[in-house]
């Protein structure tokens, strides 16, 4: 379980995350929203040691993470995604799953022996990749060059690359982010499989509230920086709290479409369950 206690950063004197305690189970998406400038992105930052919070705690199956940087926050399990790519764009796609293969796992790659065994090693590496493409549907665009991929692909390249890693939680920072209308429901489906998993968690910043209502099984509010709201989707929506400050309507005079938007690669407006 991710867990974050009282976790607080200040920039001078404004604080940017108040005090959020939280906890994140196994097998749950959770979509972190709330309006410009409300700390997600920070908090994200904060989780993954992107940023050294101020006070508090981020913890992860009990080990207490708060001292450690980047690097050891992924060997423990956390997978971050960006809003922007996050690639070796010189290397190929199929090299880029290998080397975050290769930093996940033990073997004679890490310890130098004989020329025999580092071969095989790196033909089982090289395997553990190829599946993975194949997971992502990328398998056939393996020895491409990342830099020459849409977007899209770039960021299906990055969800194999968490997913190369062996992470237990995936944090996904709007991934649809600059996405087209093609392109958005592939990356929107990789999320759906990654859900499939029980033993992963999931948390995913968001503004596209179809999306969010779609995919989460439980939405927490940031507002100025503070935990506002938390709970299951249609409840959170539907909250007045949420309706006036985040979405910026009347709740006593919203209709579905102030609260959602339409979004690609989901179905219509009249083919989803309406908030209530």
């Amino acid at each position: 379980m991710l867990a974050t206690k009282d976790l607080t950063i200040r920039f001078g004197g404004h604080v940017a995350v108040n005090a959020v305690t939280c906890a994140f189970e196994p097998g749950t998406l959770t979509a972190i929203v709330g309006p410009n400038g409300a700390g997600k992105t920070t908090y994200f930052n904060l989780i993954s040691g992107q940023l050294k919070a101020s006070s508090g705690t981020v913890s992860l199956n009990g080990r207490d993470l708060s001292s450690t940087g980047v690097s050891a926050r992924t060997r423990a399990g956390l997978g971050r995604a960006f809003q922007l790519t996050n690639l070796f764009p010189a290397l190929s796609v199929l090299e880029n799953v290998r080397l975050a293969v290769q930093a996940a796992r033990e073997g004679p790659h890490r310890r130098g022996l004989n020329l025999w065994s580092i071969w095989s090693d790196h033909h089982a590496l090289t395997a553990r990749a190829h599946e993975i493409l194949e997971t992502v549907s990328m398998a056939d665009k393996q020895h491409l060059v990342v830099s020459s991929l849409p977007h899209g692909d770039q960021r299906k390249l990055e969800v194999a690359l968490l997913m190369a890693l062996e992470a237990q939680v995936f944090m996904f920072d709007e991934p649809t982010a600059g996405m087209s209308a093609d392109e958005a429901p592939v990356i929107l489906n990789l999320i759906r499989k990654l859900k499939d998993d029980p033993s992963k968690t999931i948390l995913l910043v968001e503004h596209k509230m179809d999306v969010v209502r779609e995919l989460a099984d439980r939405i927490i509010v940031l507002h100025n920086g503070a935990l506002v709201a938390d709970g299951k989707p249609n409840e959170v929506i539907a909250s007045a709290v949420v309706q006036e400050a985040y979405l910026g309507v009347n709740p006593q005079n919203a209709s579905a479409q102030d609260v959602a938007p339409p979004h690609p690669g989901l179905p219509p407006q009249g083919e989803r369950s309406e908030v209530p």
